[in-house]
C-alpha cells in the first residue's frame, strides 16, 4: 500500500492538526524576526544608544533579555502545558506573545525594549512544548519526524515572510507599525485553533475522526504498553525527569545547537549589511569619483533577499530532515539507527560555515550559500532532536522534557548572544568586525558534531522509558 492510498483509507485529519501547528510556528518566528531585521533602523533611532560599539553590546543585552525569559518560560511552559493540556496551553501562549510583540512599539530605549523582549520570550516559550505534545498525541512514531519537520518549517516561513514585509512597513509607516501588525497576525490563528483542535479521543467521540485513523495514530505497540503502565501514575516532577540520561542527552543537544540558530536569527541581517558596507568602502577607496547607486557596486547584494533565500533553503532542510529517517525505516533500518544516522549527516553539513568569512571576502553570495547550508542542516537536525523526546518518553512528559531542553537551548543562546556582543564590540572598535564573525562561525560549524557525539555517548539507543 502506498503512502497516499494509506492516507485515503484511514483519513488525513492528523495532517490538519500539523497544519495548525505549522501556522502557529510561522507566526512565532515572524514575531521573533522583527528585531533582527530592524536592528539598523532601531540603532539609528537611538534605541541602543549612540556609540556604534555600545550599540552592539546594548543590542546583545536586549537579545539576552529575550533569552533569559525564554529559558525560564520554557521550563514553566512545558510543565503547565502537560498539566492543562495542549489546546488551552497553546492558545494562552499565543495570546501572550502576540500582545508582547505589539508592545515593542512602545519601547524606545534599551531597557524598555528589553522589558517587552522579555515578555515575548516568556510567552513564545510555549510554542515548541505545545507543538511537540500535539504531534506526539496525533501521530504514530514513524510519522513524527516528518510531521515535526513540516511544522518546524514554519520557523523558516516566518523568517522568509519577515524580511519581505517588515523593512517595507518600517520605511513607509514607521518601525512601530512593523511590530504592531506582525503581532496582530497571531490573534487570527486562535479562531482556527479553537474551531479545529481537540485530542484524538475527543475527536473520535464527536465523530470527526475515523476509528481507522484513531487506531493508526495509536499503532505503536511498545508505546501503548509503556503508556498503559504509566496511566495510573501522577504527573512526573522535574526532579524525576532529571535522573534520566535521556533528559540530559536532549538538554545538552539543545544547549549546544539551539544557540547557532539564535545567532543567525539575530545577527545574519547585520552580518550581510556589514559585508555590503565593506564592499562599498573598498570600492570607493579605489574609485573615489564614483557617484552612482551603492546597490550597483560590484559585490553589494540585496541583504533582505539573501535572508529570505537562506530561510527558504532552510524550509527544504526541515522537511528533508523529517523525510530522511522515514526513508531509512522504510528501507528496513530500525528506528533508533535511522534517527541517529540522519542526525549524523545533518551534524556534518554545518561545517561548511567555517568558510563563510573567507568566501564572503571573495563574493558575499558564497557566504550566503554556506550559511544557507548550515541553517538548512540545523532545521533538519531540529526535526529529529525534537522527535527523540517522544521516542524516549511517554506522552504525559513530552512537553515537560521539551521545556527542559528548550531552557538549556535558551541558556546557550544567552551565552552566544553575550559572546557575540563582546566580540563584535571589540573587533568593531578595531575596524575588523569580520574577524569577530569568523570566530563565531567557527563555533557555529562545530557545534552539531559535538552534540551528536555527546548524545550518542549518553544514550546509545533511543528507547521508550517507563516513568
Amino acid at each position: 500500500m502506498t503512502y497516499t492510498s494509506l492516507n485515503e483509507n484511514i483519513g488525513r485529519h492528523r495532517w490538519a492538526i500539523c497544519g495548525l501547528v505549522f501556522a502557529a510556528t510561522t507566526v512565532n518566528y515572524l514575531d521573533r524576526n522583527v528585531l533582527g531585521l530592524l536592528k539598523k533602523t532601531l540603532s539609528e533611532d537611538g534605541v541602543f544608544g549612540l556609540v556604534p560599539g555600545d550599540q552592539e553590546l546594548n543590542y546583545s543585552t536586549v537579545v539576552i533579555c529575550f533569552q533569559i525569559a525564554y529559558a525560564l518560560g520554557m521550563l514553566l511552559a512545558g510543565k503547565i502545558i502537560d498539566k492543562i493540556g495542549t489546546k488551552k496551553g497553546y492558545a494562552y501562549s499565543l495570546i501572550g506573545w502576540s500582545l508582547a510583540a505589539i508592545g515593542h512599539a512602545f519601547g524606545h530605549h534599551t531597557w524598555s525594549f528589553g522589558m517587552w523582549r522579555a515578555a515575548l520570550g516568556v510567552t513564545e516559550a510555549g510554542n515548541f512544548p505545545a507543538a511537540n505534545k500535539a504531534i506526539a498525541e496525533w501521530f504514530p512514531k514513524k510519522e513524527r519526524a516528518l510531521a515535526t519537520g513540516l511544522y518546524n518549517s514554519g520557523a523558516n516561513v516566518g523568517a522568509i515572510v519577515a524580511p519581505l514585509c517588515v523593512p517595507w512597513i518600517a520605511i513607509h509607516w514607521g518601525w512601530e507599525w512593523a511590530f504592531i501588525l506582525t503581532g496582530a497576525v497571531g490573534l487570527l490563528w486562535l479562531v482556527f485553533w479553537y474551531a479545529i483542535y481537540d485530542s484524538p479521543k475527543d475527536k473520535l467521540k464527536s465523530g470527526k475522526l475515523s476509528q481507522a485513523e484513531y487506531n493508526y495514530i495509536h499503532s505503536d505497540a511498545d508505546e501503548q504498553e509503556a503508556e498503559s503502565l504509566d496511566l495510573a501514575k501522577e504527573s512526573v516532577p522535574w526532579s524525576r525527569l532529571l535522573t534520566f540520561r535521556q533528559t540530559w542527552a536532549f538538554a545538552i543537544g539543545k544547549f549546544l545547537t539551539d544557540p547557532i540558530w539564535w545567532f543567525f536569527l539575530f545577527w545574519l541581517p547585520s552580518f550581510l549589511e556589514g559585508e555590503n558596507a565593506r564592499k562599498v568602502k573598498d570600492y570607493l577607496a579605489t574609485n573615489p569619483t564614483y557617484t552612482g547607486e551603492k546597490s550597483d557596486i560590484p559585490g553589494v547584494i540585496s541583504w533582505t533577499f539573501a535572508v529570505a533565500l537562506v530561510y527558504t533553503i532552510s524550509t527544504c532542510g526541515s522537511i528533508f530532515g523529517g523525510w530522511l529517517p522515514k526513508k531509512f525505516i522504510n528501507n528496513g533500518m530500525d528506528a533508533n539507527k535511522a534517527r541517529k544516522m540522519a542526525m549524523f549527516i545533518f551534524a556534518l553539513l554545518p561545517l561548511s560555515v567555517l568558510f563563510a568569512t573567507k568566501l564572503g571576502s571573495i563574493n558575499t553570495w558564497y557566504a550566503v550559500a554556506t550559511i544557507a547550508i548550515s541553517c538548512a542542516a540545523h532545521q533538519a537536525w531540529s526535526a529529529n532532536i525534537f522527535t527523540t523526546v517522544s521516542d524516549m518518553f511517554p506522552k504525559k512528559a513530552v512537553a515537560s522534557v521539551t521545556g527542559i531542553g528548550g531552557m538549556a537551548g535558551a541558556v546557550g543562546g544567552i551565552l552566544i548572544a553575550r559572546a557575540a556582543g563582546l566580540l563584535l564590540k571589540h573587533f568593531t572598535a578595531l575596524g575588523k568586525v569580520e574577524v569577530g564573525y569568523g570566530i563565531l562561525f567557527t563555533v557555529c560549524g562545530s557545534a552539531y558534531i559535538t552534540a551528536w557525539l555527546v548524545m550518542n555517548l549518553l544514550v546509545p539507543k533511543f528507547k521508550k522509558i517507563v516513568l
